[in-house]
């Protein structure tokens, strides 16, 4: 049987999601994170090394990363939620499987390491820290994110999907960093296709289904 072993309030939710889609059989390991460090617990080790979620395992078979597990399950699938090789929305759909982690998560993991420093520093510290922090993302990280989030509405602005004209796996795994940018206060108050997409994906049965099986799903 197919297990995901899925972290609470994780990206691992999106695998929990496309499993919907695709209507593959799954079961579930939930972990909980540290209360203190919000990381994920060391029992994760055993599963994979890293002690990551999202993982995967599957008659013998252990996957890590999100999108390497996308790939898995929709071949698994028989190619369910993936474009015609060859075609434009093949390389549309290559392009934002590896374009969700690789860029377009940078910055906002960047923006929660900042906004986490200050608190975390000696007393005698946080001012010091607080001030080169927001320095840090007023002068780099934010522009890093405008100009992302820019991007990504006029792309979605053709279709409102990622890799051609219908829903694909693609569209699942850039709505992590889209729903952790839309925790950012005005982030999209100017981008009505990005705030349609997520209402759209927002909506789907499969996607309510998931939450049901993952539980409470905070990406803040």
């Amino acid at each position: 049987m197919l297990t995901v072993h899925h972290l609470e309030n994780s990206r691992s939710q999106r695998v929990l999601w496309l499993l919907e889609e695709l209507e593959l059989p799954y079961e579930i390991v939930l972990y909980k994170r540290d209360p203190q460090t919000m990381l994920a617990p060391p029992s994760l080790r055993a599963i994979h090394p890293l002690g990551k979620s999202p993982v995967v395992t599957d008659d013998g078979i252990t996957l890590a990363e999100t999108g390497a597990i996308v790939e898995y399950l929709c071949d698994k699938a028989g190619g369910k939620l993936r474009p015609a090789a060859g075609s434009a929305a093949a390389r549309a759909f290559t392009f934002w499987l590896h374009y969700a982690e690789g860029s377009a998560m940078t910055p906002l993991l960047m923006t929660l390491v900042f906004s986490t420093m200050p608190r975390r520093a000696p007393a005698l510290m946080r001012g010091l820290v607080g001030s080169i922090t927001g320095r840090a993302q007023t002068g780099f990280v934010n522009p890093q994110l405008k100009d992302h989030f820019s991007f990504i509405e006029s792309e979605l602005a053709a279709t409102g999907w990622f890799a051609g004209g219908e829903f694909t796996a693609a569209d699942v795994m850039m709505s992590f960093p889209l729903e952790a940018g839309a925790s950012r206060a005005r982030a999209f108050a100017a981008k009505p296709h990005i705030l349609a997409f997520l209402a759209k994906i927002h909506a789907r049965p499969a996607y309510q289904r998931a939450l049901v099986r993952g539980g409470p799903y905070a990406y803040a």
